[in-house]
């Protein structure tokens, strides 16, 4: 149960403001903004997506740049929030097309309208785009897709404003063509997002893969759809399938443990790996999967730290793109803790070096090299001298690190999941 919600720009203005049961002061997005803004936590540098104040507890989400909030004096699930707030940010773009502030204003009356369907004196009533066509009647104003602000690996991976062709990503699953027609469409994509544990050696510690498989629907008549993965696709690390199926266990790919959605029909999915369903409309999850199984990183990062005299040290951070030089990583970030006690940092690219810059997060102590990309192949090494407010007196390695690193590879696939062949079939009642 949700007492307030509103959308705020990145300004701080108040976009679209809902109050549904009176139990929270006028102003609270204003003193939400300003807490956020001057956020002063103990270690975090950002307000975490849950915190309280005055006794209003405030739950938050970042989409595309626009700050989705709900407020509550109640204790509850923040989870729960935290998803509803998501699945209301994509309602929305599935009704708009394109989600940022320039499409809310201009729909602001059909914004509304999917409020009230969806959220009824501050409880959820549905967040499907399919049960939503029933009750919303009123036609998207369509923005110009060129005027999309671009995001962030992390954003990307959570929202997908990129994981789409361009066509679908600014298409209403409401609007017609023009001439009143409706263009038969959907889009399927596989995203990953992967975590890897690197010794000061380079070598492998932990690797892990979270990914969905993602599906995009504009097709009208409710045709049915057969999607076909892997044959030689294992589920379960034993070779057992988590359904009960029979697995061989000698597959390719072997995923841990997997979900679908509730569209999804698992009749033949035993015998020969196909999925069937009848997609909603909109944009939505036909399959969640998490592997484990060794799999080829597509970088390697390698970090050395060094003492440099009494007071001094010298970073070494080196990130290594193996994979093939027709692919291209976009918009990365190496980040680098340092000891506590540094107090200036100065950084050294390598020549002829383009599209990167640095900095060093005094409050974070944490060191920031960003790439606009890295071509397949490739090799880039970054020095940072660093200046302490004290001689050190343990071990460097254990003060410093561990590296992150957040990227985006389109046309990338680590786990070599694939949705192989894919039918679609219409049914015609006489």
């Amino acid at each position: 149960m949700i007492s307030q919600f509103f959308v705020l720009s990145q300004r701080g203005d108040n976009i679209v403001f809902r109050d549904y049961r009176g139990e929270v002061q006028k102003g609270s997005a204003e003193i939400f903004f300003r807490k956020v803004k001057f956020w002063k936590g103990d270690e975090a540098e950002e307000a975490p997506p849950v915190f309280n104040v005055d006794g209003v507890n405030y739950i938050h989400v970042k989409v595309a740049g626009l700050l989705f909030v709900a407020t509550t004096r109640v204790n509850v699930s923040p989870s729960l929030v935290l998803e509803l707030l998501q699945r209301i940010a994509r309602v929305i773009k599935d009704y708009l097309g394109v989600l940022n502030e320039d499409s809310l204003r201009k729909n602001f009356v059909l914004v509304y309208e999917l409020l009230d369907e969806v959220i009824d004196f501050g409880y959820p009533q549905t967040t499907s785009t399919e049960v939503l066509k029933s009750y919303v009647f009123n036609e998207p104003i369509m923005v110009d897709a060129a005027r999309i602000p671009p995001l962030g690996p992390a954003a990307m991976f959570m929202q997908g404003t990129k994981r789409m062709p361009g066509t679908a990503v600014t298409k209403s699953v409401v609007a017609n063509e023009p001439g009143g027609r409706k263009r038969d469409e959907i889009f399927v994509d596989v995203i990953e997002k992967i975590s890897v544990t690197f010794s000061s050696s380079g070598y492998i510690l932990t690797s892990e893969i979270d990914g969905t498989i993602q599906m995009k629907s504009y097709l009208s008549g409710n045709p049915e759809i057969r999607l076909a993965l892997n044959e030689d696709l294992s589920i379960g690390r034993s070779g057992a399938s988590v359904y009960d199926y029979r697995s061989s266990g000698g597959g390719a790919v072997i995923l841990d443990d997997c979900n679908f959605h509730e569209s999804v029909h698992l009749d033949s999915f035993d015998m020969d790996r196909t999925l069937t369903l009848i997609p909603p409309d909109g944009e939505f999850a036909v399959m969640n999967y998490r592997m484990t199984q060794e799999f080829k990183p597509p970088f390697r990062v390698n970090a050395l730290i060094e003492e440099a005299g009494p007071s001094k040290a010298e970073v070494i951070l080196k990130v290594r793109a193996d994979f093939s030089p027709s692919v291209t990583a976009n918009t990365i970030a190496v980040q680098m803790p340092v000891p506590t006690y540094t107090t200036r940092v100065s950084f050294e690219l390598e020549p002829g070096a383009v599209g990167q810059t640095t900095d060093f997060k005094e409050g974070m102590k944490r060191l920031e090299w960003c790439l606009k990309k890295i071509v397949g192949g490739s090799e880039h090494t970054l020095r940072a001298k660093l200046t302490f407010s004290q001689e050190s007196h343990g071990n460097l390695t254990r003060e410093a690190g561990p590296v992150n690193m957040n990227f985006t590879i389109p046309m990338y696939n680590a786990s070599r999941l694939q949705a192989v062949e894919f039918h679609l079939g219409f049914t015609t009642m006489l």
